[in-house]
């Protein structure tokens, strides 16, 4: 998919006002939601996930329930989505929960924390650990309920103009990152600011930014990062497992029937684990693509700089497991005990098995 395609959809739809759009039908029981999204219009992965999941409610209700996407700009501007659902002029959002952490910190832990939680831990958190019960917790406050929506698995690090040498490097680099993450590569001096997807490639070819992470090789294709940085580096040590979520006006979700509410969590949950295929099937594609036709360098971060994120990460952390914010401190408590626990699994099990076979199988 060529960026122009959908970013051209968005900035055309970006004039667009509420008014613009008519208000949910409601006829013999028949209902219709909108959800609004913090993507580019046919945006591949997270865009065109939210729009399978909105299909797959839409199916699964029989059309009882329909659900009208709105891509970002077309009914909000991206980073006011949650805000949106908030104050009821959508029933349904699509973003990732840290794009909100200036709501409450605690919310971070429900899309990527540096050095945390893989897809699959942070899935076994939410769904088996209490996580989904403290993110409950926390956004009943702005009358709304989340649920995983989308699996990216373990992120690329970013695009930068330079090679990495050191932790040097990165002093006043500016650089797009969100999040946990933000704050971790703002402790190896970077200067740190969020934009949506939309508005990256601008800021990077205007100057306005040294290097932009987003996701991984099939979205950051589509988005034209290598026309203007060529060192791709790897993996994400923020954003081990990120997660995206649907968010839902809690009023209007309470008001459904039992089996809409049921689909409506279902086809979240399915949908997580099918984003996950997505951009496992489709990341290795894209990526040669980056390689072999536009000439990107595959890079991967310096020692120096793992390390040194590795104790940032634990500094940011730390600061918020001391919070004074008794939510967001059980928050981090949970996340961190569950972590410790699970990464057993994870480190004695996966990886001793990746390792094995990357070093004594090959077979074609």
């Amino acid at each position: 998919m060529k960026r122009r395609n959908f970013i051209k959809g968005a900035a055309l739809a970006g004039a667009a006002t509420t008014a613009s759009f008519a208000a949910p039908a409601l006829s013999q029981g028949r209902m219709e939601w909108r959800m609004v999204t913090t993507w580019p219009k046919n945006f591949p992965g997270l865009g065109v996930g939210a729009e399978r999941l909105a299909k797959r409610i839409t199916d699964m209700s029989g059309g009882r329930l329909t659900v009208r996407v709105f891509a970002a700009g077309e009914l909000v501007p991206p980073l006011q989505a949650l805000d949106a659902v908030i104050e009821g002029s959508a029933e349904m959002s699509h973003g990732a929960a840290y794009y909100w952490q200036g709501k409450s910190r605690a919310l971070s832990f429900f899309t990527g924390v540096p050095f945390g939680m893989t897809s699959r831990e942070l899935a076994a958190w939410v769904r088996f650990m209490g996580g989904q019960q403290i993110w409950d917790e926390i956004y009943d406050k702005f009358g709304v309920k989340g649920f995983l929506s989308g699996d990216t698995g373990t992120q690329a690090g970013g695009w930068f103009r330079k090679e990495l040498t050191g932790v040097a490097d990165l002093k006043g680099m500016k650089f797009r990152t969100p999040g946990l993450g933000g704050q971790t590569w703002e402790k190896l001096g970077a200067t740190v600011v969020n934009l949506a997807a939309g508005e990256i490639f601008q800021a990077l070819q205007s100057g306005a930014l040294d290097a932009a992470e987003f996701v991984g090789p099939y979205n950051d294709l589509a988005l034209g990062f290598y026309q203007v940085a060529k060192n791709y580096y790897f993996p994400s040590f923020i954003e081990p497992g990120l997660a995206t979520e649907a968010v839902v006006n809690k009023s209007k979700f309470s008001a459904l029937p039992k089996d809409l509410q049921a689909i409506v969590e279902n086809a979240c949950q399915a949908e997580y684990d099918n984003t996950a295929s997505d951009m496992y099937a489709n990341d290795p594609v894209a990526l040669k693509t980056l390689v072999d036709k536009h000439g990107v360098k595959i890079q991967k971060f310096p020692e120096e700089i793992l390390k040194a994120g590795a104790a940032a990460a634990k500094e940011v952390l730390t600061t918020v497991r001391n919070s004074d914010d008794a939510l967001v401190k059980k928050t981090a408590e949970s996340f961190i005990k569950s972590l410790n626990i699970l990464r057993t699994r994870t480190e004695i099990v996966d990886s001793a098995f990746l390792i094995a076979r990357e070093k004594y199988f090959q077979i074609s």
